[in-house]
């Protein structure tokens, strides 16, 4: 049992349940807007892309596990210990064996999904490998292939609607707030074992000017989805974060230990896991009025 839990840590399988929902709600209320309900929750090719998705990531975080298993002892020593139940063999070869079903579910799909899943597994393991330790490069590439599950769905339904493009640019610089933060809360570990991140190479005061410009930008697809765009009383949740950013930026300037840094990344957790649940906020009569 208490090796099944270490793998669900290894995999963070809370995260990975999470981007299901994502997906899944993103499909009906975004991508997939104008079918009916039931065609997109009984659609085979999109509960395969998920299923693929999920696998991916799966497996991107048992690799990510395996390079930073130094800087997780000092970083995160609790979930490292966890972590450590399960042996580097077993960790390996479960990654090979997500993969390989990614790849073979891409399949049933189309050709093109094989070439996708194939390009993102390897753009996982080159940023786990190399990338990550590197400032700029690796949070740009981080972000990137966060959001690359959803490029999968996107892709499947070719919805090219502006207010699709404004979402994923608010979710972007979301997530690359977060990985900035997350470098400054891991600032200790990325010292001691030359990861060249943004704060150990350009300092603190750097990485919180960089956090501010990116809190200046969120305002623009902040601004356009709240003024241009019908989003239903998904409002609320954008008009909450405008709020919590604020809040964000004033503790920024105040933080210097790991404590203040992880309190940071927590309220941008918060805000990205919220938007997540909040998108049934664009159509609350949706279940009822595409139900045929």
């Amino acid at each position: 049992m208490l090796k099944f839990f270490s793998m669900f840590s290894v995999v963070r399988g809370y995260n990975i349940l999470v981007i299901v929902v994502a997906q899944y709600l993103t499909s009906v209320y975004i991508l997939a807007h104008d079918k009916p309900l039931k065609s997109v929750l009984l659609d085979i090719n999109l509960l395969v892309l998920v299923l693929a998705s999920s696998a991916t990531i799966a497996a991107g975080y048992i690799i990510n596990n395996f390079y930073d298993s130094e800087k997780d002892q000092i970083n995160r020593p609790f979930k490292s210990k966890l972590d450590r139940l399960v042996s580097q063999n077993t960790k390996l070869s479960f990654y090979f064996v997500l993969n390989f079903c990614a790849v073979i579910m891409a399949s049933y799909v189309s050709f093109n999904a094989v070439l996708f899943f194939s390009v993102y597994i390897f753009g996982i393991w080159l940023y786990s490998h190399k990338l990550k330790k590197l400032p700029f490069i690796g949070n740009l590439t981080s972000a990137i292939l966060t959001i690359t599950p959803f490029f999968a769905i996107f892709l499947y339904y070719k919805n090219f609607e502006t207010v699709i493009f404004v979402h994923a640019i608010f979710l972007f610089l979301m997530i690359s707030m977060r990985e900035l933060t997350k470098d400054l809360e891991n600032m200790k570990g990325d010292l001691l074992l030359d990861y060249k991140t943004i704060p150990v190479v350009y300092g603190e005061k750097t990485s919180k000017l960089m956090l501010t410009v990116l809190i200046l930008l969120t305002s623009i697809p902040l601004y356009l989805l709240l003024t241009r765009f019908n989003i239903g009383h998904m409002d609320v949740f954008f008009y909450l974060s405008v709020v919590l950013l604020l809040i964000f930026l004033l503790l920024l300037w105040k933080s210097s230990t790991k404590t203040h840094y992880l309190i940071l990344h927590n309220i941008l957790k918060f805000i990205i896991l919220a938007g997540v649940f909040s998108i049934v906020l664009i159509n609350v009569n949706v279940v009822l009025t595409r139900i045929p």
